[in-house]
């Protein structure tokens, strides 16, 4: 009979989930002893190590909090999946992605499962209005490596990032990024290129619509 997720491990995914959702970061060490009312870091390392192997978290050794929760774990919890938004990216020009630390929002139920492939931009620029992206806005991008014609991307051109839809047509420039607003010109796929990922939802108003 496969094993269930303790009480007290799911316990501390909840102070976990509480501390994310209201400091925009994971606690720390001291904090989910301090949560879980223990004196011994062994007892947090081992629950931890339970909540990885029970696939409710993700942990990074590299970082002191580096912990995120899977889609599971927000389903052991029966709480809201939520990410981070990481920066504002251009929906004009390309520009560098501003960090945005501590920020999250949660998440539309038909991506929930995708939780933990899945990042938020603010955008700022009016190059994508014709597709219902406009300025202030925040769109959901889901971690791909693989794309069609007509998909709206996040891409990176050197140290620069910017929303735009990829396409691949049978004549010049063949691949290249179309802005959804006449005042912008194409911009052609070059070797400094790079698609991160596809967006699949935008907030608007803190309402979630379909991307166009």
């Amino acid at each position: 009979m496969k094993q269930a997720v303790t009480k007290r491990q799911k316990e501390l995914l909840s102070i976990i989930y509480r501390y994310v959702s209201e400091s925009g970061y994971p606690p720390t060490f001291e904090e989910m002893r301090e949560g879980l009312e223990v004196t011994s870091n062994q007892s947090v390392v081992d629950h931890l190590k339970g909540l990885v192997q029970f696939g409710c978290i993700r942990k990074s050794e590299s970082a002191a909090r580096g912990i995120t929760i899977l889609p599971f774990g927000y389903d052991t919890l029966g709480r809201p999946p939520f990410a981070p938004i990481l920066g504002t990216t251009m929906a004009g020009a390309p520009a560098e992605a501003i960090e945005l630390a501590g920020e999250w929002q949660t998440l539309p139920g038909d991506v929930a499962k995708f939780a933990e492939d899945i990042f938020l931009l603010k955008v700022s620029g009016d190059s994508m209005i014709n597709a219902g992206i406009d300025d202030g806005d925040a769109v959901l991008v889901q971690t791909k490596k693989e794309f069609v014609s007509g998909d709206i991307v996040y891409a990176q051109i050197g140290e620069e990032g910017t929303i735009k839809r990829f396409m691949s047509d049978d004549k010049p420039p063949f691949v290249y990024l179309k802005p959804e607003n006449p005042n912008y010109q194409l911009i052609p796929f070059t070797h400094e290129m790079e698609l991160k990922g596809k967006v699949m939802s935008i907030l608007k108003n803190n309402q979630w619509s379909s991307v166009k």
